[in-house]
């Protein structure tokens, strides 16, 4: 086949990344169902925000001190085991909430312990499932395949949260049922994954460092260049915290426009992910990681200054679109650079980047809003993300001038 054949190929015709996707939409369609029903759980039980607070917390912690650890364990064991393994813990926790919401009153001890295991199990099956990602697909179409992973993740997002809801108004045991379901089918596909051999060891050495990671990014200037912009504009971008300030008080359109003003970023992120799963990048790929933070930027500072409803939505949906476009091509940076036995310690820096900015980037966001108002918050995140875009252009030419075919395509 030839390169151009290959680079078009259909991806739901290569029956590893068939099983990925299931997996991928499955446990994540059923982490985002776990999530509202068990906020929603603890609330309905106890009226209590800082016992709302305290689950949070406990879903919270697993991630903050055990991401780089697991990224560690993700390129030493064979990645299958540890996927099998944290699908039987996510299985069992889901079967004893079940149990446990069938009780009269909610013993919040034992809950909050399922819910903290739940998230340990989580954390690492995060770096082992998406470093497996080129060893399903030919490097020819990885880009796509990155995009379309990315379609998984954006549709459980969106289908996740409404199905809980729906599912616990109906029954709480009924949500945990589900979720328990969608678990064992995603362990069922990534049993027949490809298999993972732990990277080899010889005699007299160590495991792979924990930091090898942060090592490796840094010795990388691409990626250092791709991860520090995302995690800057993480930071300071943080448009989402404020939106129900927005909802209620500028434009007015109350809870439910609240609701359409928090999907439809996620809505311009499908959107992307859809297009660049069809169409995957030119020769100088690296500057979509500019054009999409640029967007990102420009939607951020005109959403801010805007008092229309509409325009407010569309400039949302603008805003998910540039930050899909970076991401993805950032992804993609990730999957093809780094080498096989570094691969997961690289992707749980880059969860740890992303789950810590953004719960620091919510808190500067309410910090920003209590000295500048809420439009003059965003305006600010919006003007920081545009400036150091184009700061990152200067500082890091090797981002912007890689040759994407050559690097992505092996060509």
């Amino acid at each position: 086949m030839s390169h151009r054949a290959d680079e078009h190929a259909s991806l739901f015709r290569v029956k590893p990344f068939v099983l990925m996707f299931t997996t991928r939409v499955s446990t994540t369609t059923a982490n985002q169902m776990f999530g509202v029903a068990a906020g929603w759980h603890v609330y309905e039980a106890t009226s209590s925000p800082f016992l709302l607070g305290l689950s949070g917390l406990a879903q919270f912690l697993p991630p903050l001190l055990l991401t780089l650890y697991a990224g560690q364990q993700a390129d030493f064991r064979d990645r299958r085991m540890i996927l099998r393994t944290c699908y039987a813990v996510e299985f069992c926790v889901a079967i004893s909430l079940m149990i446990l919401s069938g009780a009269s009153t909610l013993w919040l001890p034992m809950f909050y312990g399922l819910l903290f295991v739940n998230a340990i199990a989580r954390t690492f099956e995060g770096p082992s499932l998406q470093s497996l990602l080129p060893l399903v697909v030919p490097r020819a179409i990885l880009g796509r395949a990155v995009a379309t992973n990315s379609v998984a993740g954006r549709l459980s997002q969106l289908i996740g949260p409404t199905t809980g809801g729906l599912l616990f108004a109906w029954s709480p045991q009924a949500v945990y049922f589900a979720c328990a379901s969608l678990v064992l089918i995603a362990g069922v596909a990534s049993n027949f994954l490809p298999a993972s051999p732990p990277a080899p060891i010889g005699e007299g050495s160590e495991k792979p460092s924990m930091f090898g990671g942060l090592k490796f990014i840094w010795s990388s200037k691409p990626l250092l260049g791709a991860m520090s912009l995302d995690l800057t504009a993480t930071l300071f971008g943080g448009v989402t915290a404020l939106l129900p300030i927005f909802a209620r008080d500028i434009l007015e359109i109350g809870p439910w426009g609240f609701g359409i003003l928090r999907s439809t970023p996620a809505l311009g992120g499908l959107l992307t992910a859809l297009i660049l799963s069809r169409f995957p990048l030119g020769r100088r790929g690296g500057w979509f990681i500019f054009i999409g933070m640029s967007v990102y930027g420009v939607g951020t500072i005109l959403f801010a200054l805007s008092n229309m409803v509409a325009l407010s939505i569309f400039l949302m949906f603008m805003v998910g679109m540039g930050d899909m476009l970076s991401g993805v091509t950032r992804q993609t940076l990730i999957q093809v650079m780094a080498p096989d036995d570094t691969r997961g310690r690289v992707i749980a820096v880059n969860g740890l980047f992303n789950n810590t900015a953004g719960q620091l980037g919510a808190f500067e966001s309410g910090i920003a809003a209590e000295l500048l108002g809420a439009q003059g918050a965003v305006l600010f995140g919006g003007i920081a993300v545009l400036s150091v875009t184009m700061l990152w252009v200067r500082l890091f030419p090797e981002l912007h001038s890689l040759d994407w075919r050559k690097q992505v395509m092996g060509r």
